[in-house]
């Protein structure tokens, strides 16, 4: 693959700090290197011997953390002053996100241990948990562990499995979306039936 040619490149060249800057920008919703495969590929880099595992994990967690803490303030600072004044143009009302933020309360900390596992969901997240104003602790207790869970377990793939780390790492990415969208269709679910349970109780 090109793209993991350029990673090797960029590693040679520029060392840990390909993980220190290139995972930021994952999760600033700007999947260049995409940090799924940018990991397995640094613990197989690390299993070849080009890289020393524990610096290329210490990197990896640490790029990862500065890139949720970054999306969490942006979204801290910007993003109520943004919905008080855009809101309507995106159909969001204040209410909506007291609403939200009651739903986090009851499961939020669960999704926000697991969110760095799925792209997409971790390029969003982190803006609507600053948003929604989860004090930073509570952000950082869980974000950041689930972030080190993410390290271990991708970082794995590659340096545990060796040449067969692509083969691996593509099940693991289809089980991610399949679960995805398990996910997505029991909330959906869910809230169907709440919806149809507000209709009968208003009739």
């Amino acid at each position: 693959m090109k793209f993991l040619g350029l990673v090797e490149q960029l590693f040679a060249q520029y060392g840990y700090l390909v993980l220190l800057l290139g995972l930021p920008l994952d999760v600033i919703a700007l999947p260049i290197p995409p940090g799924n495969t940018t990991m397995t590929y640094t613990g197989y880099l690390s299993y070849k011997g080009v890289l020393r595992w524990a610096p290329a994990m210490l990197s990896a967690w640490v790029g990862s953390t500065i890139g949720m803490s970054i999306t969490y303030w942006i979204g801290y600072k910007l993003g109520m002053p943004i919905i008080e004044r855009f809101g309507k143009l995106l159909f969001l009302k204040p209410s909506h996100l007291d609403k939200t933020r009651s739903y986090y309360e009851k499961f939020g900390n669960k999704v926000l241990l697991f969110s760095f596992f799925i792209p997409g969901i971790r390029q969003f997240i982190f803006y609507f948990v600053g948003i929604i104003r989860i004090p930073f602790r509570v952000f950082a207790m869980y974000a950041f562990t689930g972030s080190a869970l993410w390290v271990v377990a991708f970082f794995g793939i590659g340096y545990l499995f060796g040449e067969q780390w692509q083969a691996i790492f593509m099940w693991v990415e289809k089980f991610l979306i399949y679960a995805m969208i398990g996910a997505c269709a029991v909330l959906a679910g869910i809230l169907l039936v709440k919806w149809r349970n507000r209709l009968k109780t208003g009739i």
